[in-house]
């Protein structure tokens, strides 16, 4: 299941960012007293109580149509707010109730999403009278709040999360493997998944940027079902001129984390630039599945027999850390290799759900460390005295240490590197989690 979202909104200087960056607990958003300092909107990953969410801070809303800033401003906080799990309302308590407290409130009961009313500003006890005038705006208890000391903010995450919607809990049981397609603009994307559907299921067009929703098909191939999820292009944040563009690499992020496997598609004739660098780290992050597809290979220029290995070499060198993803070279123009796209999905799903017995995988670590041994730091030793796998998709192990500290990023690279060259793992990222344990507890 994606992430719920809660955008918070309201009229401008009520304090939203400072709010936003409570929550998240960075300081992400510009705090300033000059209204509008926050024009688009920043996405935070944030957590309370076991429930993780992506909150979205907001520019304020108003309603002056003679300025295009706030007309823009506005058109990005209803973006958000369509976008939006849960909407969290702040209004000022000091200032009062206004009339652009009223207009917001109008736009946001045509909405339809549950909606929480914090207000602002309520520093004290003795100010908790401030809050009345806001029952009139019809959107519930009002919950006073301040947002620069924190207060009250546990009652208000409270509310926030009760308001998410439920997870379906046949989702978690289905054998439908989602599939991810993501890339730059114009990497041939829906030329891809019009191929792989075998229809002309998305609008294929050669403008960047024409596919701006995330777009869901349900297919089986061979036995094996499938949901199919194309994306819109992900461009460098200085790119991004439409505020609807801005929504599609939301829309994007949050397929990445709906999907059990990725296919990042990579242009063959532009070669590998820095965006597709930012957008493999996402991937990688996000724990999923990875392919990387390097697609428009039927014109790639002056290509021989050495061209694939050249290609993929300068892959793994700009891509370090998907070094376990495996590569495929295509066509979706011609149909080159494209059929092989559903048969490594359908491994590397196996690959990132397989499971190691305890036994075997200590009994690897053992001879791992017997090949090379644990370094050494101020006359101490590391001591690996146990390895179990905890969870699948990723793939993740806990490793009882003596001394966590002593553990070295290098040498945990070894370690995954024994567990990728015994068991494969191919295409997953591999999770490796360091505690202490004492010796006597083995």
């Amino acid at each position: 299941m994606s992430k719920p979202i809660v955008a918070v909104v309201g009229r401008p200087n009520v304090g939203k960012s400072t709010l936003f960056n409570q929550i998240g607990k960075k300081r992400v958003s510009i705090v300033d007293d000059m209204p509008g300092v926050t024009r688009d909107r920043i996405y935070l990953d944030a957590e309370w109580l076991n429930h993780e969410f992506t909150i979205i801070d907001t520019g304020g809303i108003e309603f002056d149509e003679s300025d295009h800033i706030l007309r823009s401003m506005r058109s990005q906080a209803e973006l958000a707010m369509e976008e939006a799990d849960v909407i969290l309302f702040l209004v000022d308590g000091r200032a009062g109730l206004t009339t652009s407290d009223e207009e917001v409130a109008r736009l946001l009961r045509r909405t339809k999403k549950p909606v929480i009313l914090a207000v602002n500003k309520i520093d004290s006890f003795e100010r908790e009278a401030l809050i009345y005038d806001f029952y009139s705006l019809g959107l519930g208890d009002p919950i006073p709040i301040s947002a620069s000391n924190a207060m009250n903010l546990g009652d208000l995450l409270d509310a926030v999360v009760a308001a998410f919607p439920a997870e379906p809990a046949e989702a978690q049981e289905t054998d439908e493997i989602a599939i991810a397609v993501v890339g730059r603009p114009n990497v041939g994307k829906s030329s891809l998944v019009n191929r792989l559907l075998g229809e002309e299921r998305v609008i294929v067009s050669d403008v960047p940027g024409t596919t701006r929703d995330a777009i869901d098909t349900h297919f089986t191939k061979d036995g094996a079902k499938y949901l199919l999820i194309d994306t819109a292009g992900m461009r460098r944040k200085g790119k991004i001129t439409l505020p609807v563009e801005r929504y599609s690499v939301m829309r994007s992020l949050r397929a990445i984390d709906r999907a059990g496997v990725v296919l990042m598609v990579i242009n063959a004739a532009e070669g590998i630039l820095e965006q597709d660098t930012k957008i493999a780290g996402y991937v990688h992050e996000s724990g999923k599945g990875v392919i990387i597809v390097v697609n428009k290979w039927d014109i790639f220029p002056e290509k021989n027999d050495k061209s694939t290995l050249r290609f993929t070499d300068d892959l793994r060198e700009k891509l370090g850390f998907l070094q376990y993803a495996p590569v495929l070279y295509t066509s979706a123009l011609t149909g080159q290799r494209v059929e092989r796209v559903t048969e490594l999905v359908k491994y590397v799903a196996e690959q990132q759900s397989m499971r190691i017995k305890t036994s075997v995988l200590n009994e690897l670590i053992r001879d791992a460390v017997s090949v090379n041994p644990p370094p050494t730091k101020k006359g101490k030793q590391l001591k690996i005295l146990f390895v179990t796998q905890v969870s699948i998709v990723p793939p993740t192990f806990i490793i009882f240490v003596n001394d966590p500290e002593l553990m070295h990023f290098s040498y945990l690279r070894f370690i995954e590197n024994r567990l990728r060259e015994s068991f494969g793992f191919e295409g997953t990222p591999i999770r490796l989690v360091v505690r202490a344990r004492k010796e006597e507890e083995q």
